[in-house]
Formats: structure tokens, sequence, C-alpha cells
């Protein structure tokens, strides 16, 4: 692994556990054992590195996401499949996410709340990436587009809020109750 990716998975780590702006460059160069020199190398400034990391856990997600979703039939099974993965996240059974510590890209737009920023910018883009993954798979059981996004829509916000209960509360059943919901609202489909 080069030094530029050992200071994307480094940052990412601290910026995840324990946020952004609680952690300097030099915690992230200390715990990654590379000289300064080399950070400014690969990345102009605090801000690319917070790129790059919100762009690798993006990649992360949606890859184990889009795997978890893929290894159930397209559709309904999907979808369910899809609150079965964040529970195991939430629960810690995912070990390429790390522990967990909500949702990086909801604590990562409370840092950036500037909606033009673009880290702020690269946090939404991840969310649109899910929405469509779901819209994808609601396109399969539903009978028109409208519906496909109304229930995308649904599912999304299921998921979301799931997340928040599961970070906020403690409630790490949270994506099963959320899953519940979900069926009952698929059924008609």
């Amino acid at each position: 692994m080069g030094r530029r990716q050992v200071l994307i998975d480094t940052a990412l780590r601290l910026f995840y556990e324990h946020g952004i702006h609680a952690i300097g460059i030099n915690q992230v160069l200390q715990e990654s054992g590379v000289a300064k020199q080399t950070l400014y190398n690969h990345f102009e400034s605090k801000d690319s590195l917070v790129e790059a990391a919100v762009a690798h856990r993006d990649k992360l997600f949606f890859q184990w996401l889009e795997s978890r979703m893929s290894s159930q039939p397209a559709g309904r099974e999907a979808l369910m499949e899809m609150f079965d993965a964040v529970h195991d996240w939430f629960n810690n059974r995912v070990p390429t996410l790390h522990r967990f510590y909500g949702c990086f890209f909801i604590n990562t737009c409370g840092e950036y709340s500037d909606p033009e920023h673009p880290v702020h910018k690269r946090c939404a883009a991840h969310k649109t990436r899910i929405f469509e993954l779901l819209k994808q798979h609601a396109r399969e059981i539903c009978s028109s587009e409208a519906d496909a996004e109304e229930l995308a829509n649904a599912l999304f916000l299921l998921k979301e809020g799931a997340i928040v209960k599961a970070h906020v509360e403690g409630d790490l059943d949270a994506a099963l109750k959320a899953k519940g919901v979900a069926s009952r609202m698929i059924s008609p489909h």
C-alpha cells in the first residue's frame, strides 16, 4: 500500500472516530508514520485530505452495500437485505467500515455545513448514489417511475433515520425496526 493510501486510511479512521476538526494533521502524520513533506506532496491542504477520505469512504461503503444487496434477487429481497446489511454495520460486523460511529457523511456535513463546500458536495453525492441504488431496486417492483421514486425516498428516509437512532440513542436494532416498516410498505408493490 502506498503512502498516499496510508494517509487516507489513517485520516479516515481518525476523522470517523473523533471528528474532522478534532484531528490535526500532526496526529494523522504521527499515527500513519508518514513524513509531513510526503503528506503535502499528495495533498495541498487538510481539506484536500478530507475530500480524499470522504471519496474513499464513499467507495468502501457503496461497494459494500451494493455487494450485500446484489447477493439477493433484485427488487424486494435486495431492498430488505439493505436493512440487514445496515444492522450488521451498526453491530460492528463489517470490518471494512470500522467500528460504528454513525454516518461519516452526516457527521462530516455537520462540520462542513456550507452546501457549496467541496467536502459537503462529496457527502451529498454519496447520499445521491445510495438513493439511486435503492431506486434501481424499487423499479423492479413498482409499476411506474413515480412509484419507484416514492418508494426509494421512503426506504432512504427509513435507513437514514435508523442510522441516526442507532448512533444518537444507541438503538442497535433500529435497522431491523426500519426493515419491519419497510416490509409492510413494500407488500402492496
